[in-house]
């Protein structure tokens, strides 16, 4: 198993910033990546950011040019910068690892966080 463990959340006002931290412990070898899902009650989660062990990366159109996702792999930590926050940036971040194939397919088993709460004020 993966557990998966999130912190840095908070409330800032639009514009300003904030750093997400996600550290992954047990089989880490199950996992060649990690990615950011945001959720507002109501709505199915979304993909912000998602990051493959040889760094490869990708971003929701919303979130381009503001956010930036990281891994450090010898500590098994992925991390999301935000920047230039927007009040609709609000929602609770998830994250997420598991394996992909080539084509981008998850295989196998994948772990979720318990969720960081973002709140951005006009």
């Amino acid at each position: 198993q993966v557990q998966l463990v999130e912190s840095g959340g908070g409330s800032v006002q639009a514009g300003g910033s904030l750093r997400l931290s996600c550290a992954a412990s047990g089989s880490i070898s199950r996992i060649n990546a990690m990615a950011w899902y945001r959720q507002v009650p109501g709505n199915q989660r979304e993909l912000v950011a998602r990051i493959r062990n040889g760094g490869t990366t990708n971003y929701a159109d919303s979130v381009k040019g503001r956010f930036t996702i990281s891994r450090d792999n010898a500590k098994n930590t992925v991390y999301l910068q935000m920047n230039s926050l927007k009040p609709e940036d609000t929602a609770v971040y998830h994250c997420h690892a598991g394996w992909i194939n080539y084509y981008n397919d998850y295989v196998g088993d994948d772990y979720w966080g318990q969720g960081t709460q973002v709140t951005v004020s006009s």
